[in-house]
Protein backbone atom coordinates (compact mmCIF):
# COMPACT_ATOMS: atom_id res chain seq x y z
CA UNK A 1 0.00 0.00 0.00
CA UNK A 2 1.25 3.10 -0.84
CA UNK A 3 1.63 6.16 1.38
CA UNK A 4 -0.49 8.01 -0.05
CA UNK A 5 -3.64 5.42 0.20
CA UNK A 6 -2.38 5.18 3.87
CA UNK A 7 -2.95 8.57 4.43
CA UNK A 8 -6.05 9.76 7.43
CA UNK A 9 -7.07 13.35 8.09
CA UNK A 10 -6.80 14.24 11.97
CA UNK A 11 -9.55 16.60 12.38
CA UNK A 12 -8.08 18.46 15.52
CA UNK A 13 -5.31 20.89 16.21
CA UNK A 14 -4.12 19.74 19.16
CA UNK A 15 -0.37 19.15 19.69
CA UNK A 16 -0.75 16.38 21.67
CA UNK A 17 -3.08 14.26 19.39
CA UNK A 18 -0.22 14.64 16.57
CA UNK A 19 2.62 13.44 18.71
CA UNK A 20 0.22 10.27 19.60
CA UNK A 21 -0.29 9.52 16.00
CA UNK A 22 3.92 10.15 15.22
CA UNK A 23 4.16 7.97 17.89
CA UNK A 24 2.53 4.40 16.58
CA UNK A 25 4.02 5.65 13.07
CA UNK A 26 0.53 6.84 11.70
CA UNK A 27 0.98 9.28 8.16
CA UNK A 28 -1.65 12.01 8.85
CA UNK A 29 -3.15 15.45 7.55
CA UNK A 30 -4.53 18.04 9.25
CA UNK A 31 -7.65 18.64 8.41
CA UNK A 32 -8.21 22.49 9.18
CA UNK A 33 -12.10 23.30 10.22
CA UNK A 34 -11.99 25.44 13.19
CA UNK A 35 -12.81 29.46 12.77
CA UNK A 36 -10.41 29.38 16.50
CA UNK A 37 -8.37 27.05 18.05
CA UNK A 38 -10.73 26.53 20.69
CA UNK A 39 -14.30 25.56 18.90
CA UNK A 40 -14.55 23.91 15.97
CA UNK A 41 -17.03 24.99 13.38
CA UNK A 42 -20.49 23.48 13.09
CA UNK A 43 -20.19 20.76 15.97
CA UNK A 44 -21.95 21.65 19.26
CA UNK A 45 -19.65 21.22 22.19
CA UNK A 46 -22.02 22.10 24.98
CA UNK A 47 -23.84 19.26 26.69
CA UNK A 48 -27.04 18.41 26.64
CA UNK A 49 -29.44 18.17 29.55
CA UNK A 50 -29.18 15.17 31.46
CA UNK A 51 -26.53 13.74 28.87
CA UNK A 52 -24.25 11.48 30.56
CA UNK A 53 -20.15 12.12 30.27
CA UNK A 54 -19.89 9.10 27.99
CA UNK A 55 -23.04 9.81 25.44
CA UNK A 56 -21.52 13.66 25.52
CA UNK A 57 -17.84 12.52 24.50
CA UNK A 58 -19.39 9.64 21.77
CA UNK A 59 -21.85 12.29 20.44
CA UNK A 60 -18.99 15.26 20.33
CA UNK A 61 -16.58 12.61 18.13
CA UNK A 62 -18.94 11.32 16.12
CA UNK A 63 -20.13 15.38 15.24
CA UNK A 64 -16.95 16.09 14.56
CA UNK A 65 -15.57 13.11 12.54
CA UNK A 66 -18.61 13.67 10.26
CA UNK A 67 -18.25 16.86 9.89
CA UNK A 68 -14.81 16.58 8.67
CA UNK A 69 -15.94 13.74 6.15
CA UNK A 70 -18.22 16.20 4.87
CA UNK A 71 -15.53 18.79 4.36
CA UNK A 72 -13.67 16.40 2.52
CA UNK A 73 -16.52 16.16 0.02
CA UNK A 74 -17.38 20.36 -0.16
CA UNK A 75 -13.61 20.93 -0.30
CA UNK A 76 -13.58 18.33 -2.94
CA UNK A 77 -10.12 16.40 -1.54
CA UNK A 78 -9.35 13.36 -1.79
CA UNK A 79 -11.12 10.59 0.46
CA UNK A 80 -9.57 8.63 3.51
CA UNK A 81 -10.48 7.79 7.08
CA UNK A 82 -11.52 11.53 9.01
CA UNK A 83 -9.74 10.87 12.71
CA UNK A 84 -11.59 12.85 15.60
CA UNK A 85 -11.91 12.73 19.22
CA UNK A 86 -13.42 14.40 22.36
CA UNK A 87 -11.69 14.02 25.87
CA UNK A 88 -14.00 15.37 28.92
CA UNK A 89 -13.08 15.00 33.07
CA UNK A 90 -15.76 13.91 34.90
CA UNK A 91 -16.43 13.65 38.71
CA UNK A 92 -19.86 12.18 40.21
CA UNK A 93 -21.20 12.69 36.60
CA UNK A 94 -20.38 15.76 36.43
CA UNK A 95 -18.76 17.00 33.19
CA UNK A 96 -15.97 19.40 33.35
CA UNK A 97 -14.88 20.87 30.39
CA UNK A 98 -12.38 23.65 28.97
CA UNK A 99 -11.88 26.55 31.56
CA UNK A 100 -12.74 29.14 30.14
CA UNK A 101 -10.33 31.60 32.59
CA UNK A 102 -8.23 31.17 36.27
CA UNK A 103 -11.11 31.32 38.09
CA UNK A 104 -12.84 28.33 36.58
CA UNK A 105 -9.50 26.94 36.01
CA UNK A 106 -9.24 27.39 39.89
CA UNK A 107 -12.26 25.90 40.55
CA UNK A 108 -12.06 22.56 38.67
CA UNK A 109 -8.46 21.84 40.47
CA UNK A 110 -9.87 22.60 43.89
CA UNK A 111 -13.03 20.12 43.38
CA UNK A 112 -10.50 17.49 41.92
CA UNK A 113 -7.99 17.83 44.76
CA UNK A 114 -8.00 14.90 47.08
CA UNK A 115 -9.90 12.67 44.95
CA UNK A 116 -10.55 10.24 42.17
CA UNK A 117 -12.15 11.46 39.11
CA UNK A 118 -12.52 9.71 35.43
CA UNK A 119 -10.67 10.95 32.24
CA UNK A 120 -13.34 9.35 29.19
CA UNK A 121 -12.36 10.19 25.53
CA UNK A 122 -13.71 8.89 22.86
CA UNK A 123 -12.29 8.39 19.05
CA UNK A 124 -14.20 8.03 16.09
CA UNK A 125 -13.45 7.26 12.42
CA UNK A 126 -15.47 8.22 9.68
CA UNK A 127 -15.52 7.31 5.63
CA UNK A 128 -18.28 8.13 3.44
CA UNK A 129 -21.14 7.47 5.07
CA UNK A 130 -19.41 4.73 8.09
CA UNK A 131 -18.87 6.17 11.49
CA UNK A 132 -17.33 3.95 14.45
CA UNK A 133 -16.16 5.16 17.70
CA UNK A 134 -14.24 3.86 20.88
CA UNK A 135 -14.49 5.22 24.36
CA UNK A 136 -11.28 5.00 26.50
CA UNK A 137 -12.15 5.21 30.55
CA UNK A 138 -8.94 6.01 33.43
CA UNK A 139 -9.13 7.02 36.50
CA UNK A 140 -7.40 9.41 37.92
CA UNK A 141 -6.10 10.37 41.83
CA UNK A 142 -4.80 13.89 42.25
CA UNK A 143 -2.98 15.03 45.22
CA UNK A 144 -3.99 17.33 48.03
CA UNK A 145 -3.56 20.72 46.36
CA UNK A 146 -3.59 23.50 48.84
CA UNK A 147 -4.66 26.90 47.50
CA UNK A 148 -1.29 28.05 46.46
CA UNK A 149 -0.09 25.13 44.24
CA UNK A 150 -3.13 25.65 42.47
CA UNK A 151 -2.34 29.46 42.42
CA UNK A 152 1.17 28.48 40.49
CA UNK A 153 -0.32 26.30 38.28
CA UNK A 154 -3.28 28.48 37.39
CA UNK A 155 -0.53 30.93 36.66
CA UNK A 156 1.25 28.85 33.97
CA UNK A 157 -1.47 28.73 31.52
CA UNK A 158 -1.14 25.35 31.38
CA UNK A 159 -4.94 24.68 31.80
CA UNK A 160 -5.90 26.48 28.73
CA UNK A 161 -7.97 24.34 26.45
CA UNK A 162 -7.19 21.47 28.75
CA UNK A 163 -10.62 19.44 29.99
CA UNK A 164 -10.49 19.16 33.70
CA UNK A 165 -8.33 22.41 33.50
CA UNK A 166 -5.13 20.33 33.41
CA UNK A 167 -2.60 18.45 31.44
CA UNK A 168 -1.13 15.25 32.38
CA UNK A 169 1.88 15.40 29.91
CA UNK A 170 2.83 19.06 31.62
CA UNK A 171 3.31 20.06 34.81
CA UNK A 172 0.25 18.77 36.33
CA UNK A 173 2.24 15.03 36.20
CA UNK A 174 3.02 16.00 39.27
CA UNK A 175 -0.64 16.01 41.13
CA UNK A 176 -1.24 12.58 40.04
CA UNK A 177 -1.10 9.99 42.67
CA UNK A 178 -2.45 7.27 40.50
CA UNK A 179 -3.67 6.43 37.24
CA UNK A 180 -5.82 3.18 36.75
CA UNK A 181 -6.10 2.71 32.47
CA UNK A 182 -4.78 4.81 29.37
CA UNK A 183 -2.16 7.23 30.01
CA UNK A 184 -2.57 8.69 26.35
CA UNK A 185 -6.40 8.10 26.59
CA UNK A 186 -5.80 11.01 29.53
CA UNK A 187 -3.32 13.18 27.02
CA UNK A 188 -6.43 13.23 24.69
CA UNK A 189 -6.13 10.08 22.02
CA UNK A 190 -5.68 6.59 23.28
CA UNK A 191 -3.67 4.86 21.23
CA UNK A 192 -4.96 1.12 21.72
CA UNK A 193 -8.55 2.10 20.63
CA UNK A 194 -6.88 4.49 18.02
CA UNK A 195 -4.89 1.74 16.74
CA UNK A 196 -8.12 -0.75 16.66
CA UNK A 197 -10.27 1.91 14.66
CA UNK A 198 -7.90 2.35 11.90
CA UNK A 199 -7.69 -1.32 10.98
CA UNK A 200 -11.66 -2.10 11.29
CA UNK A 201 -10.60 0.79 8.43
CA UNK A 202 -7.95 -1.70 6.44
CA UNK A 203 -5.27 1.12 7.72
CA UNK A 204 -2.05 -0.74 8.81
CA UNK A 205 -0.82 -0.23 12.36
CA UNK A 206 1.89 -1.74 14.46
Amino acid sequence: MSSMQRRVYLASQSPRRRELLKQIGIHFELLLMRSSPSRPVDVNETPHENETPDDYVIRVSQAKARFGADMLHARHLPVHPVLAADTTVTLENRIFGKPLDDRQATDMLRTLSGREHQVLTAVAVALEDRVEVLVSRSTVRFAELGDERIRRYVQTREYTDKAGGYAIQGLAGAFVERIEGSYSGVMGLPLFETATLLQRFAYPTP
